[in-house]
């Protein structure tokens, strides 16, 4: 038997060689399809996100997304298999025009990037497409390119147009950050000096908003002229490969093609047809860019004619190249003058021609878009004027419908937010497209909000008192106290606690529970985000504490390893419950302090104490408060507790959601600039979701606490510490709260 390779008689046996290439294909199709699966979510996302200049979000230029470039344009490279048929040839032409789209789609990611990230990635994007273009001019010297020879000059010709925008626009994107930042900053201080308050919440939030998002990364890059040209020249290459495509079908005796068949067989369908569907989404971005941007290049309606632009070139385009020709180079280990002003001299030739470059670049761009905005000026006014005759067919809704949609979607119509829009230079007239753009989907987001609102806390939260007395009453200083010193407390864990207790009592409706953890959960998504306001960072282990309780109470109806559902169930009554929560909690303590004392070197702080030591111990002390609470009054029956345990959790719930504005605002304060538009976006979902719960709120009385202080429960508990006890007054029935409705008096607790 010969050896592996060759035949019996020695020579080399290639028979075999061609047989894994479908296979190949198939792994070049799955490479094509995860590209066109991330470029589809980006226009889907911007689609349903109203950013109709299409943020990069799943398709940036990244290293996984190079590795998958790089597999998928493995025809574009291969030098020497055959390729005779139509599908073989248009295969190898997709291929290279997926390159362009993918540089198209992706180029607003750029504006994400650090400095090194950026050269990097640009570095292995411009080898990646150099080896192409030699390869496929190789190909077209071998004869392994025969048709479309015109259309594959064309498609080298803008992959590489494409390549120098990329390159020359990376160089604006730490300049651009630079100013903008540097805006922010006065615009932020401007908008801090006119206040904030619940009041004028939504108006705070809108100019944030504005703020974030003009000066998001990502936006400057897709508004600048060059990504508006990429997206012209994007549209060229896909509209290369349709006419290559339907020449090849329609017009058969314009192309000859090759009787054969190729190695990878079958697997060329098949890359063809990922490949251009993926063309085609990955086209829907930069289409939309520069078609977004012509549109508003052009005139106002009443004018027939477009606003010629200047061909300046603005200061930021260049300003990197200029400093780094005015920076001194180090060149320690020349000694000699002559060479050193040499490397000086060839240094400042270079950023000299960039520079011509980067300045050809830009008007080059600026002149793609004039030419865009006179080619389809036609078609826009055709379409505005198709606008304005189907306006006038239009039903008109009646004067308090309109009235009470308007105030609805615009809450507010008087808010000048023209002084918030972060621009650049040479950007001023689409301050106005930009204003009137980006308002709405504030009010669309707010309403999208309202009606994810969350419906099982508002009817939790209706069940708070005035002054919210549950926060000073879940846990007595009569308690004795097994160690000397006291964990703090965290908004979360008592609350997840006392559910924890009510879930235990016997004889309740399986009803009210699923009611009760249904409102807790929803509230725990907000008490965690006012959790984290805690400048200190004491709290750590103890809202760790209080996710680990929660997800066993939640999910297993299980407090650490007590079955609450199975204690519930045993006919106990309800002190004999509690006590047994009790019993379980201080064995765990003991058994923890026991081994603390033991260890005395060793011993911790108590807020830095086992995750369910610190739970343990805020059972203990709950289950001990409600324990001496029940001794002076009647508490025999469950129903009263579960209502008294149901409205120390809404007061709780209630006091820590005042704070809900304090958080708004923190994430509009975000400083990172790349995050800045998603925090604020967060805090718009955040402000439409709770607006219900805001409006409840303010009708209860607050203690006068600073707006630090308000985010601590441990101060809450001071407050009410220092005034009388406040009673332990269960939940009052329907009966009592109809005959007080007409007599109630709010007072505010100073």
């Amino acid at each position: 038997m010969g050896k592996i390779g060759c035949s019996n008689n020695g020579s080399l046996d290639d028979t075999k060689f061609s047989q894994p290439m479908p296979w190949i294909g198939i792994y070049v199709a799955a490479a094509s399809l995860a590209c066109l699966l991330g470029m589809a979510a980006d226009a889907i996302n911007g689609i349903r996100n109203r950013k109709f200049w299409f943020p990069c979000k799943f398709s940036s230029l990244n290293a996984t997304s190079l590795t998958l470039l790089a597999v998928a344009i493995k025809l574009s490279v291969d030098l020497n298999t055959s390729m005779p048929g139509r599908h073989d040839q248009l295969a190898k032409l997709s291929s290279t025009v997926f390159i362009c789209t993918v540089m198209g789609n992706s180029m607003p990611s750029l504006g994400t990037m650090e400095n090194k990230e950026m050269f990097m990635n640009i570095m292995a994007l411009g080898i990646l497409v150099i080896t192409v273009a030699v390869n496929i001019c190789i190909q077209l010297t071998t004869g392994v390119i025969y048709v479309f020879l015109q259309e594959h000059a064309s498609i080298m010709f803008i992959m590489l147009v494409l390549l120098f925008i990329l390159c020359f626009s990376a160089l604006t994107v730490p300049t651009t950050k630079q100013y903008l930042e540097y805006k922010y900053n006065k615009k932020n201080e401007l908008a801090l000096k006119e206040g904030s308050s619940n009041d004028n919440l939504r108006e705070d939030v809108m100019k944030y908003w504005m703020m974030s998002h003009t000066c998001s990364p990502q936006f400057v890059m897709a508004r600048s002229v060059t990504c508006t040209a990429s997206g012209a020249i994007c549209l060229l290459g896909a509209a290369t490969l349709a006419e290559a495509m339907l020449r090849s079908y329609f017009l058969p005796w314009s192309c000859k093609f090759c009787s054969g068949e190729s190695d990878y067989k079958w697997s060329t369908t098949l890359i063809l047809v990922t490949q251009t569907v993926a063309v085609g989404v990955g086209t829907i971005a930069p289409a939309c860019r520069w078609f977004v941007a012509i549109n508003y290049s052009c005139p106002k309606r009443r004018k027939q004619s477009c606003k010629y632009r200047e061909f300046k070139v603005e200061h930021y385009w260049v300003q990197s190249l200029v400093e780094m020709k005015e920076c001194p180079l180090i060149l320690g280990r020349i000694q000699r003058r002559h060479y050193r002003k040499l490397v000086h001299d060839a240094k400042k030739r270079f950023l000299n021609l960039c520079i011509r470059v980067q300045i050809g670049i830009v008007i080059m761009s600026k002149l793609i878009c004039l030419i865009s905005v006179f080619s389809v000026t036609q078609i826009l006014l055709c379409r505005n004027s198709c606008k304005e005759l189907w306006k006038k067919f239009e039903f008109k809704k009646s004067v308090s419908n309109t009235e009470l949609s308007a105030s609805e979607s615009q809450p507010c119509p008087n808010l000048d937010l023209s002084r918030f829009v972060l621009h650049l230079e040479g950007e001023d007239e689409l301050v106005g497209m930009m204003m009137k753009c980006n308002r709405d989907p504030i009010d669309h987001w707010i309403r999208e909000g309202d009606k994810r609102r969350p419906r099982y806390l508002l009817q939790l939260l209706e069940m708070s008192t005035q002054g919210f007395k549950g926060v000073g009453e879940f846990d007595s200083n009569q308690v004795p106290s097994l160690d000397s010193e006291e964990p703090p407390n965290c908004w979360a864990l008592p609350v997840v606690t006392l559910t924890s207790i009510a879930v235990s009592l016997p004889n309740i409706s399986p009803g009210l529970i699923k009611g009760l953890i249904c409102g807790v959960n929803e509230g725990l998504m907000y008490v965690r985000l006012i959790d984290n306001l805690d400048a200190k960072g004491d709290l750590t282990d103890i809202r760790r504490a209080a996710e680990v309780v929660w997800l066993g109470v939640e999910l297993y109806r299980k407090w650490l390893d007590v079955d609450l559902h199975k204690l519930s169930l045993q006919g106990k009554t309800m002190k004999e419950t509690l006590q047994k929560l009790a019993d379980a909690a201080k064995t765990r303590l003991v058994e923890f302090h026991k081994e603390q004392n033991s260890l005395q070197c060793l011993k911790r702080r108590p807020s830095k104490w086992p995750i369910k030591v610190l739970a343990a111990n805020s059972m203990y002390r709950i289950t001990q408060t409600m324990l001496l609470k029940s001794e002076s009054r009647d508490y025999q029956m469950s129903e009263k507790l579960y209502e008294a345990v149901t409205v120390m959790i809404s007061d709780i719930l209630g006091a820590c959601l005042t704070n809900i504005h304090s958080v708004v605002s923190m994430k509009c304060l975000s400083s990172a600039i790349e995050q800045r538009e998603e925090s604020v976006r967060h805090a718009v979902s955040i402000l439409g979701k709770t607006e219900k719960i805001l409006k409840l709120l303010e009708k209860k009385a607050l203690p006068s606490l600073d707006p630090c202080q308000m985010t601590c429960i441990d101060e809450w508990r001071s407050s009410y510490m220092q005034k009388k006890p406040l009673p332990f007054i269960p939940y009052p029935s329907e009966t009592e709260i109809a005959s007080s409705k007409s007599d109630d008096l709010f007072l505010t607790i100073e």
